[in-house]
């Protein structure tokens, strides 16, 4: 196995900060089980499939991983694979601070202006749950989510405002 040190190890080398979403990418293509560890097996299948067999090339290929970032179709499947990589070990579900943390790194990269209301958005359950809803649904969330957006003035009458349109 490689851990997060040697994972941090290998940033080092690739001249890359562990925190900067091409690990993300990379850990994608190694189709990796957990985040900041790779299996023996994980990391050669992945190396392999790149095409990579040596430190030079592998930096090489850091500028083709981000730019699949751009690929609408490859952003997806990294999105996908980002929650559920980004687990606990034993974990159902995502804690909301690692989820947030995700969407704002995915979102820096794709501009979603809304990313930022969406994070606090999810940030105002109270912490007795009081406003908890065990039959709630994603479809449920969305629409109260935009429901914060109009109480908020953040969008009007289903128009956004100056500062969340697109760039």
């Amino acid at each position: 196995m490689i851990l997060a040190d040697g994972i941090t190890l290998l940033c080092n080398d690739l001249q890359v900060d562990p925190q900067d979403i091409v690990m993300l990418v990379v850990s994608w293509h190694m189709k990796a089980s957990t985040m900041c560890e790779y299996s023996k097996e994980e990391f050669f299948t992945g190396l392999q499939a790149l095409g990579i067999d040596s430190l030079e090339k592998f930096i090489q290929r850091i500028s083709f991983m981000r730019s699949e970032l751009k690929d609408e179709q490859k952003f997806r499947e990294i999105y996908n694979f980002a929650f559920g990589w980004a687990k606990e070990k034993g974990q159902k579900s995502l804690a909301l601070d690692t989820a947030i943390g995700m969407w704002q790194l995915l979102f820096a990269e794709m501009q979603w202006p809304l990313v930022d209301h969406w994070c606090q958005f999810l940030q105002t359950m109270d912490l007795a749950l009081s406003n908890y809803d065990a039959e709630g649904a994603w479809p449920c969330l969305i629409d109260e989510f935009v429901e914060y957006l109009n109480e908020n003035g953040i969008i009007q009458n289903g128009e956004s405002s100056d500062s969340t349109q697109k760039r």
